[in-house]
């Protein structure tokens, strides 16, 4: 690098650094600068002879950060000043005692805890990201604010990842999508949250991220248009209110598009609300309710309302602390908008999350309902027996459940996941209330342990002190909290048990000539297809694991388990000439695996049944070989972040024909002939074998549902083409059956 290369560096790093002091959401004093410059100077010296692999230099990475954590978070100058030194201890020689003799624990506390997360070592039978995620939450314990500012640091490295080889791109964006996307939605973060989706699709289904990107710009004038439209009606009577607000329009985000074209299995075209208007009004606090409703009803008396889809969550807000009135409204055109109303103090939270909701809390008694969350999150994290893959699907399950609203019998309301049941509601209020839950009435009537919830019930427990949980009550809930106290309650003999049996084991493997550890136990957890350590010393101790089974595990010993599953599912090698991309042809119909081309055995998944021409890979499973999944597969993520040392490339060939069965879906409008087109286009103009055919008529509209035999994806998409073109049919799609 040349002096004048340098020279230009040092200036864009000054330049950043003045934009992080300019765009802080806190109001920085003068030691607050101080403490910022100190961290900054700290972290330049520290990294001065390191680059990132696109060459710059690796301070603008951390600067990046505390700019994400100053701005688009909210949090002040200790954050920003542990977001500046958070790689300092991990990649130099800086250790933590040094940070807290030069700046105070508190600054050395938080930098402790982003250096603990990064330094999660790698297990080959423990999912790293699962176990990485719960270990992160563990810091909650200490401060959240590491947590906010690890998402800070998922953000920028998933902003610039472009440098990294494809298999990384990939694993970094599915375990964004799978733990951290997620993490940061519940915290309130919607801006962070958005671009980590954004960004996850854009690495994980590139060709599906590109088409809606290009489509929206192709439309964006046509949507700017139709959104200036509504805003002028809507100004002119806000106007007349002498409401002081702002209007904005607000596209959706590509993933939530791209999650109703999949949910609605729709084309882009036919997604109807991909964009919003928000207004957010000034107000004093007492009458920021009341402007709300009063922008409710100007909004409906110009538009129809659907009153299916209004959303008030200012009476009722959501346990993220978000409030806001989402009015969806039929606009001009015959297109459905959603409009949301927040006062300047809602969308703050709403930006913001957890650092605007703490500004507006200062000096509230009431626990909020990020404080209870924070709270169960803690709790749960207690209980280690829980799987960490478990933990964290528990985690996403009771998060994007849809929340419900009931009240305890002196009034007060609780919020929970929908579906949950009277026994949930009696561990929300205490897992001592619980535990000893003879009975439930709901609105007065008695009713069982598992019914289910609704709105606006009445909540009431009978206790006794001699009732205790039976395996049962685990079927009668739906909360990981009410299921984690069950279990535990549940397993307090089985600990026994397992005690004995973790000696009884250790000394069986002695005589087998293998030492117990961590290592090995997980091993033996995944060899017997058990969750947990504590389920695999628990059937030593009471003998359903024998002595045959364990010698069978040490002849295996001597291989890898994944060398195992190669030697087991490797064919009979032959001669594979090489392929070229251009020499492939439209018969797509065999798969081979890795950059070697093997032939293996493999089994094409339920879950999304790719067939030849589909984009696949491989996932070595523990118990049933290879098994192929799509690149889109709603299992993909998961898998991908879990798990990302199982996964094997994989490819369709050309090679012998075979034959794979793909469902249709056909719906259209009702006409005489309409079935015999339909076998005629199938069966004599393309020789597609149809194996089932199911067809139906309502008031005019036709409906079916054909099962045909086909080669290949290329085959089925000019199939559906020519579906397509006959008169009256309205859609094609196909089915993937679970």
């Amino acid at each position: 690098m040349t002096e004048i290369d340098i020279e230009q560096e040092n200036k864009a790093i000054a330049k950043e650094y003045k934009e992080l002091l300019r765009i802080s959401y806190q109001t920085l004093t003068e030691d607050d600068k101080k403490l910022i410059r100190k961290a900054f100077d700290v972290a330049v010296d520290a990294h001065k002879d390191q680059r990132r692999k696109s060459g710059e230099a690796y301070i603008f990475h951390p600067i990046a950060v505390a700019k994400i954590v100053a701005s688009e978070i909210g949090l002040g100058a200790t954050s920003i000043a542990a977001a500046l030194m958070h790689d300092v201890v991990e990649d130099t020689p800086i250790t933590v005692e040094d940070i807290e003799k030069m700046f105070n624990p508190k600054v050395a506390q938080i930098v402790e805890g982003l250096t603990k997360i990064a330094q999660v070592q790698k297990d080959m039978n423990v999912s790293m990201q699962a176990e990485n995620f719960r270990k992160m939450l563990l810091t909650l314990n200490d401060d959240v604010r590491v947590i906010l500012i690890k998402l800070a640091d998922r953000l920028h490295n998933m902003q610039t990842m472009e440098s990294m080889v494809d298999y990384k791109q990939t694993k970094i964006a599915s375990e964004t999508l799978y733990i951290y996307a997620p993490l940061a939605h519940r915290l309130g973060l919607y801006n962070i949250k958005t671009q980590l989706e954004d960004l996850g699709l854009k690495y994980t289904e590139p060709q599906v991220y590109n088409d809606i990107v290009s489509k929206v710009k192709e439309t964006k004038e046509e949507q700017d248009e139709y959104i200036k439209t509504i805003s002028d009606v809507l100004k002119e009577s806000l106007n007349a209110e002498d409401i002081d607000y702002v209007i904005k329009g607000r596209p959706k985000s590509i993933y939530s598009i791209r999650r109703k074209m999949k949910a609605q299995n729709v084309s882009y075209d036919e997604v109807y609300d991909k964009f919003a208007l928000r207004i957010v009004y000034k107000c004093n606090p007492q009458e920021e309710k009341f402007i709300a409703w009063k922008i409710y009803s100007i909004v409906t008396d110009h538009y129809r309302p659907s009153p299916s889809r209004l959303r008030d969550w200012i009476s009722s807000p959501k346990s993220t602390g978000y409030e806001a009135l989402h009015i969806t409204v039929m606009g001009p055109k015959g297109r459905w908008v959603e409009v949301q109303v927040r006062s300047e103090r809602m969308d703050e939270i709403a930006e913001k999350g957890y650092a605007a909701h703490y500004k507006y809390k200062q000096g509230a008694t009431e626990e909020s309902g990020l404080d209870v969350w924070l709270n169960l999150l803690k709790e749960a994290l207690e209980n280690q027996e829980t799987n960490a893959v478990d933990f964290v699907e528990d985690f996403k399950m009771n998060l994007y459940s849809k929340e419900i609203f009931v009240f305890t019998p002196k009034g007060e309301i609780k919020s929970l996941p929908k579906g949950a049941t009277s026994l949930d509601f009696a561990f929300s209020i205490h897992s001592a209330v619980g535990v000893h839950t003879r009975g439930t009435r709901v609105n007065g009537k008695l009713v069982p342990l598992n019914h289910e919830l609704k709105s606006g019930d009445q909540v009431e427990i009978i206790t006794s002190p001699n009732q205790k949980p039976t395996s049962h009550w685990l079927d009668y809930v739906t909360t990981s909290r009410a299921k984690n106290k069950i279990k535990n309650v549940l397993n307090e003999n089985t600990k026994k048990i397992a005690e004995d049996g973790k000696e009884l084991l250790t000394r069986k493997l002695r005589h087998l000539k293998i030492t117990v550890n961590e290592t090995i136990i997980n091993e033996l957890v995944i060899f017997f297809k058990l969750k947990t350590s504590l389920d695999l010393f628990y059937r030593v101790g009471i003998g359903s694991i024998e002595n045959s089974q364990l010698k069978e595990y040490a002849a295996l010993k001597s291989n890898s388990i994944m060398n195992f599953f190669k030697n087991k599912i490797k064919r009979t090698p032959s001669q594979q000439p090489e392929i070229h991309k251009e020499e492939l042809s439209n018969n797509y119909d065999m798969l081979v695996f890795g950059v070697d081309q093997d032939k293996l055995d493999y089994k094409l998944s339920t879950c999304c049944n790719p067939i030849p021409g589909d984009e696949v890979f491989g996932f070595v499973t523990i118990n049933e070989g290879i098994k192929v999944h799509k690149k889109d597969c709603p299992n993909a993520i998961s898998m991908q972040s879990n798990y990302a040392y199982r996964i094997i490339q994989a490819k369709w060939i050309d090679s012998s024909q075979q034959e794979f069965k793909a469902i249709l879906d056909i719906t259209g409008m009702d006409s005489l002939g309409l079935t015999n087109e339909l076998t005629k286009v199938i069966s004599s103009n393309m020789h597609v074998n149809i194996q089932s055919i199911s067809l139906s008529s309502e008031a005019g509209i036709f409906k079916g549902q054909v099962a045909v035999i086909v080669q290949n994806n290329t085959i089925l998409k000019r199939l559906t083409d020519n579906i397509k073109k006959i008169d009256g049919i309205d859609k094609v799609t196909r089915v993937y059956k679970n």
